[in-house]
């Protein structure tokens, strides 16, 4: 399946601070890659944060003040990137799409590296949005180590923040998808629902309000909270995986959500940065709800 991946994201800044952001070296290497080439007639990217990045890949075709297309040899095909962005009722879309995506099936089977870039995107936008807004950014994928942990700090108190990874109707509000968790050590945890998921993943441990870690099958991923001055700081670690195949579409995934989890806390007013996404494949009934 060689099909195209289509992500929409919102942001209070305006368009012109979106194009800023895509046009300047430093700006790039700030919330997409480890470095950036940007100048009148080049557009690249590459280094630890990105697929492929031992090389910068990328060609400019295209460029203006409200959209961007370039050339991304990924995977041994000549993929294209097209990125607009608009104002729409006083915010911003921006629309990111990417050709020769291999589907759904390929992405969660972390199979081909092309399959990494549905979440690889989803997580660049997230910290593009944060990025233009002001706001700290979550930490990037190293796609060159099989090392998956991380920590951020939330302006929420540690209940909430729980509240949050063990509620189903929460976490579906924050994360954009459906989600089915018994928060007990053996109780399952179904992303999609337990209805859509033969397989569920199971709880190996659990400590209210504290920690909790849970076997994927081939995966194990463990979050832990700890008071900080008020606040609360999330850390979480992937383990338990091949590392000859590390999870790196799983990886980006919970990273892109983690970014999500800190606005749904600190902004108010929050609403999802998430205005629709198309992902060819992609399950019916995954979504929690059609972002408009």
């Amino acid at each position: 399946m060689n099909e195209t991946v289509t992500l929409r994201v919102r942001t209070s800044a305006p368009a012109d601070r979106v194009r800023r952001a895509f046009a300047s070296a430093e700006e790039v290497s700030t919330w997409l890659a480890e470095h950036a080439t940007v100048s009148e007639g080049e557009f690249a990217f590459w280094g630890r944060h990105t697929p492929q990045g031992d090389a910068p890949r990328q060609t400019l075709e295209h460029r203006d003040d409200r959209s961007l297309r370039f050339g991304w040899e990924i995977g041994g095909e000549r993929t294209t990137v097209s990125v607009e962005w608009v104002e729409e009722d006083g915010l911003t879309v921006v629309a990111l799409s990417q050709s020769h995506f291999p589907g759904w099936l390929a992405a969660v089977g972390e199979e081909d590296v092309r399959g990494w870039l549905y979440t690889f995107w989803a997580l660049s936008l997230t910290n593009l949005v944060d990025h233009v807004e002001g706001r700290p950014l979550t930490p990037k994928v190293d796609y060159v180590t099989a090392d998956m942990s991380g920590s951020v700090l939330i302006a929420a108190p540690p209940a909430a923040v729980a509240a949050s990874l063990v509620e189903p109707e929460v976490y579906e509000r924050w994360f954009g998808a459906k989600i089915d968790i018994e928060a007990w050590v053996g109780g399952r945890v179904a992303m999609g629902g337990l209805e859509n998921n033969p397989e569920p993943a199971k709880v190996l441990a659990y400590e209210p309000g504290r920690s909790m870690t849970v076997d994927w099958h081939g995966m194990v991923s463990t979050w832990e909270l700890e008071d900080s001055a008020g606040g609360t700081r999330l850390t979480f670690v992937q383990s338990g995986f091949d590392e000859g195949t590390p999870p790196f579409s799983a990886w980006a995934g919970w990273l892109s959500g983690v970014g999500e989890l800190r606005r749904f806390h600190e902004v108010p007013d929050w609403r999802p940065i998430w205005h629709r996404v198309e992902v060819p494949g992609l399950p019916d009934g995954m979504l929690a709800e059609e972002r408009g």
